[in-house]
């Protein structure tokens, strides 16, 4: 029997896609990659899943997993391999609100798991633009981290336990409910962030958290960066350590949301050259319970702290959202980061991560190195400031591979020099296996390859990805 036929035994002839039916999985969102797959294969199980990589391994075919195919780096690209496309693995088998969990498949998009939690008056706190699309196994897989990680830590940290079907196709139970296990090797971690290059997360425990009773919300124009980090400290302390999101929108970002998204307006009658969306978050019910005054205790010591900052100088201007329509109004405008960018090339985007202290030093020399390299470049830049994540995009003058390539390591030149990393939170794909060549340690290089063999000795599961060759 050929490849397709096998597949269509083991999932049913509607479930294998061959031609253009397969369009919408082969090209990515971005249309930065478009490949051309033998065939999308959609299982509605983990045996399904394990009966198509084992067939695929028996005709020698490389397993490309997919989710929600909202990835930035090439991670989902393949020519001639086999997609696995996890969107009918969509069951969310459980919540369990006294553990405070959720037990899902791999094809759960997030909204539905921020639906599921709600309803049990939980929260699960993985929160980005891209949730109405991006899946569990996806994000999983890059360890997606987004506006909350401040708080709740990135979806590494979120994760109990997992379901992954190996490259020979056994099945690896890691479904833990515990939050100690010292039984040997962490396996869990080593597949989180794996980018789908080791096995393929079929399904995973989650865990959930209080959903918050009220919101702190505010966008403030600061003076420097030292200024907001200098905030975020004090309001980390006012609050008890309770800022879930300190988002940095530059001048840059600023003025193209106004030509790109001008139905989403300004916050202020000016461009500062720093703006912050900040955004805190209580359970306690005392604090979220308006008083006599109809004043919410918790927004009230909230803006006593910018109060203060505005007095001293350090905050030159701030709103404070009065209503949920305003907090969402902030909120979009953040979220528009990805829209912002279309339409704009040549493009030159960077995910990386910096020291806290250090995040202003690497914007002035990163910018003073471009111009240098091309005067007249052009950036734009929106970050996850509390956790040091910079979305740092470069726009040449002219596109000129030799010139992307020396933008990128000038860019990762500066980064290493301040002690961060070139790959924050969107994996590294394809698009980064030159930047992992270059900075990643040879010794972590040599034990991933390790792993790597052991593991999928045929290279046969996502191969290409991640590991430079």
């Amino acid at each position: 029997m050929t490849l397709i036929e096998d597949l269509k035994s083991a999932v049913g002839a509607t479930n294998v896609l061959t031609g253009p039916d397969m369009a919408r999985y082969a090209r990515d969102w971005m249309g930065r990659y478009e490949g051309s797959p033998t065939a999308v294969v959609r299982p509605a199980s983990t045996a399904e899943v394990s009966a198509c990589v084992r067939i695929a391994a028996r005709h020698g075919v490389p397993v490309v997993p997919i989710s929600g195919n909202t990835g930035l780096v090439g991670g989902t690209m393949t020519e001639g391999g086999l997609m696995l496309a996890l969107d009918r693995m969509n069951r969310i088998r459980q919540v369990k609100r006294d553990a405070k969990l959720v037990i899902a498949e791999a094809g759960v998009i997030l909204t539905r798991l921020h639906e599921a939690a709600e309803a049990q008056g939980l929260y699960f706190p993985l929160w980005f633009g891209a949730r109405g699309s991006a899946m569990l196994g996806g994000v999983l897989s890059t360890n997606a981290g987004g506006s909350n990680v401040l708080r709740y830590g990135s979806t590494r940290g979120l994760c109990l336990g997992l379901e992954v079907v190996l490259a020979d196709g056994r099945v690896l139970n890691l479904m833990s409910e515990l939050h100690k296990d010292n039984s040997g090797y962490d396996l869990k971690n080593v597949f989180i962030g794996a980018e789908g290059t080791l096995g393929i997360i079929t399904a995973a425990v989650m865990k959930l958290v209080p959903a918050p009773k009220a919101y702190a919300t505010a966008t403030l124009a600061a003076r420097s960066l030292t200024d907001a980090l200098t905030l975020l400290n004090r309001m980390q302390e006012a609050t008890g350590g309770r800022v879930e999101a300190f988002e940095f929108m530059p001048r840059t970002y600023c003025e193209r949301l106004k030509v790109a998204r001008p139905d989403l307006g300004l916050p202020f009658d000016h461009i500062p050259d720093i703006t912050i969306l900040i955004e805190a978050a209580t359970t306690v019910p005392g604090e979220a319970t308006p008083n006599e005054s109809g004043e919410i205790p918790f927004v009230t010591s909230f803006e006593t702290v910018l109060a203060q900052m505005i007095e001293a100088d350090l905050v030159t201007d701030a709103i404070v959202a009065r209503s949920e329509q305003q907090r969402r109004a902030m909120w979009e405008r953040r979220e528009a980061a990805a829209e912002i960018g279309v339409g704009l090339h040549p493009e030159i985007d960077t995910d990386v991560c910096l020291p806290l202290d250090k995040v202003e030093r690497f914007l002035a020399q990163a910018i003073a190195r471009l111009e240098a390299l091309d005067p007249g470049a052009k950036t734009i830049t929106v970050a996850h400031l509390g956790d040091g994540n910079l979305h740092f995009t470069a726009y040449p003058t002219h596109d000129d591979k030799d010139l992307t390539d020396k933008v990128l390591e000038a860019i990762e030149d500066v980064v290493a020099d301040l002690g961060g990393s070139f790959s924050a939170e969107h994996g590294v794909g394809l698009s980064k296996l030159s930047s992992m060549a270059r900075r990643k340690d040879p010794v972590a290089l040599d034990v991933m390859r390790t792993l790597k063999q052991a593991l999928d000795p045929q290279n046969l599961i996502n191969p290409g990805k991640v590991i430079p060759g």
